[in-house]
C-alpha cells in the first residue's frame, strides 16, 4: 500500500477504482451504507481517503487496506452507543477495523453514519 499514498484521487470513484478487485466491491457496499445513513453529506477526498462532510466539516471517513477496511473517527460516544455491535471488531486509536473476509455489516455502518450526522447537527 505504500504506493497508494503517492496517488492523488480526484473522487471517491477514483479511490474505489484504484483498489484491488475483491476490496472494490466491499468498499462500494460501505459507501452505499454511509450515503444511506448520511444522505445530505458532501462526498470528498481528504487525506487521500473518502470523506463525508456536513456543514463543511468532515464527520466520517473510510479507507481500504490489505486485510481490512476502516471507518474513522471512532470517538468515545460512538463506541459507547454501538458497544454491543462492535465487540467483534478491532477498535484502535479512533479507528474501527472491519476484516475483509467477513460480510459488510451494512446496518451497523449505516447506523454509525446516522449517529455521526446527528452528533454533528447537535454540535
Amino acid at each position: 500500500m505504500a504506493k497508494m499514498a503517492k496517488t492523488q484521487f480526484a473522487s471517491v470513484d477514483d479511490y474505489i477504482a484504484a483498489q484491488p478487485d475483491p476490496v472494490r466491491a466491499i468498499l462500494k457496499t460501505v459507501r452505499r451504507a454511509i450515503r444511506k445513513g448520511m444522505p445530505r453529506a458532501e462526498e470528498v477526498i481528504s487525506y487521500q481517503i473518502p470523506t463525508y462532510k456536513l456543514n463543511g466539516r468532515a464527520v466520517l471517513y473510510f479507507a481500504g487496506w490489505k486485510n481490512h477496511y476502516s471507518i474513522y473517527p471512532a470517538k468515545e460516544p460512538l463506541v459507547a452507543k454501538f458497544q454491543k455491535e462492535l465487540t467483534a471488531f478491532e477498535i484502535t486509536k479512533g479507528t474501527i477495523k472491519f476484516p475483509l473476509d467477513q460480510p459488510v455489516p451494512v446496518k451497523l455502518i449505516e447506523g454509525i453514519a446516522k449517529f455521526r450526522a446527528k452528533m454533528e447537527e447537535e454540535g
